[in-house]
């Protein structure tokens, strides 16, 4: 089962971050946790990161981990 701190904080650069801080914090579980049906939409739309995309794995790990239970 993956988890926050090992499997889905890392797919979320410094530069992320930084553009989310005025509204939560990426690197946050809590933050992630309470916000992760609009980060899975917002990276289904391909509409972030605003530099460009995420790959379709990456998407699906985020995904997968928002549909097995937000493990921390």
């Amino acid at each position: 089962m993956a988890g926050f701190e090992d499997d889905v904080k890392p797919l979320f650069r410094e530069r992320d971050r930084g553009a989310m801080l005025r509204d939560f914090d990426l690197w946050s579980y809590d933050d992630v946790k309470a916000n992760a049906s609009a980060i899975l939409d917002v990276l289904r739309a391909e509409q972030m990161p605003c530099d460009g995309p995420w790959p379709a794995e990456q998407v699906e790990a985020f995904a997968g981990w928002v549909e097995d239970g937000m493990a921390p």
